[in-house]
């Protein structure tokens, strides 16, 4: 049985139908046909395309395409629930965390830069809707809840998350890099109201490489298949910056998941980071936690893995306790649907209460979600 935190949806064409007060109808997003014959969203007079490396999982390798693709050249399970459902068994996925991956991948930016911010919010407002009413809420056992940030406006985006909370949702997508999108940066105040609201109700501030639009990119020609190698570095500059922002050590209760970026660098930066607080290069440290940074690390911070395959030093830095289980579907570079496969070829030199741990146990503890009475009786034991 497997949990996956890192999948992701395509949004359908009818989502914003009837989600929306009738004088923001016309001015809603909506799926329209471009001169190309491509099918993309269109919304405050730009266009949002999907790849068809975003939906290309289990296609081989030559038909993987980073040309737009239509919904109905699509796998029917990267934006229909019933169909997501069918893919999932057959994988042997028993539940996912689904990120929004073609109209509001950047933590919903698109919605709280709108000019008119009552129109924004309102369809920031849908598009949750729309998430825990149908996709999570047609088979709630089987899709965590995720909820998108009011980015405009911290003390609006607090009241959101408690709110939401009563309605079942269990997680936020949050920009890992909150200024390279020109917002406050983490390293300041700004955003604390949110955070007490995330901490308060146990919503887990979810984190994907990417969601800002900033990779580390070396030079101006840099290859693509370079950018892709360097992705995990994406996510160790993330967990450095947040992890020296004093986010975590204001708000210790505050749950920090960063996926999409693997687990293989964790020991070095663990390591690298205790190393920086006893040999600071300052007067004095902006560090005044009480604990060691990887203390930090082991506390507040949780890691998706995909394949990484040797998670021995994982162990020794962080614990399996904190690494949780990927399949990235629809994505071509998804497990699916060898998903199973996958995870007994990665873990499978693992003890088997670590296998369970990393598999679908963290996940479960994470967000308190359900899991079959006999994986239950399991967990006990572990």
């Amino acid at each position: 049985m497997i949990i996956s935190v890192d999948d992701h949806l395509i949004e359908p064409p009818d989502l914003f139908t009837d989600r929306l007060p009738e004088k923001y109808v016309d001015l809603a997003p909506k799926v329209v046909e471009t001169e190309a014959g491509h099918q993309v969203w269109r919304y405050g007079g730009a266009t949002y395309s999907c790849a068809g490396l975003d939906v290309g999982a289990g296609l081989p390798h030559e038909q993987r395409t980073l040309e737009p693709v239509r919904f109905e050249n699509m796998r029917p399970g990267a934006h229909d629930i019933e169909a997501r459902i069918e893919d999932m068994d057959r994988a042997g996925i028993w539940a996912a965390l689904c990120f929004p991956a073609m109209l509001a991948g950047q933590a919903g930016m698109l919605f709280s830069k709108t000019r008119d911010q009552d129109l924004g919010l309102a369809v920031l407002k849908a598009w949750n809707d729309w998430h825990v009413d149908v996709w999570a809420g047609t088979y709630p056992e089987r899709i965590i809840a995720l909820q998108l940030p009011w980015l405009s406006d911290p003390e609006i985006a607090a009241k959101e998350i408690r709110a939401n909370a009563s309605r079942g949702f269990k997680a936020v997508l949050f920009p890992e890099f909150p200024s390279r999108l020109r917002l406050p940066s983490i390293h300041t105040p700004y955003w604390d109201p949110f955070f007490e609201a995330c901490e308060e109700t146990g919503t887990v501030v979810c984190l994907h490489a990417g969601a800002a639009s900033w990779a580390p990119v070396p030079s101006p020609d840099t290859p693509i298949e370079a950018i892709t190698t360097l992705i995990p570095a994406s996510a160790m500059f993330a967990c450095a910056d947040w992890l020296w922002s004093g986010v975590p050590l204001r708000f210790p209760g505050l749950r920090i998941l960063i996926v999409e970026g693997g687990v293989g660098w964790l020991p070095m930066l663990a390591e690298r980071a205790d190393y920086a607080l006893d040999h600071p290069v300052a007067e004095e440290t902006s560090w005044d936690g009480g604990l060691k940074p990887s203390e930090v690390l082991r506390r507040n911070f949780y890691f998706g893995t995909l394949n990484d395959h040797a998670l021995s030093g994982v162990r020794l830095a962080v614990g399996l306790e904190r690494v949780l289980l990927e399949s990235g579907y629809p994505h071509s570079d998804s497990t699916w649907p060898d998903t199973q496969r996958c995870v007994a070829r990665n873990l499978g030199t693992l003890p088997p209460a670590d296998i369970a741990r990393v598999a679908y146990g963290n996940a479960a503890r994470l967000f308190g979600h359900p899991l079959p009475s006999r994986a239950w009786l399991r967990m006990e034991q572990l």
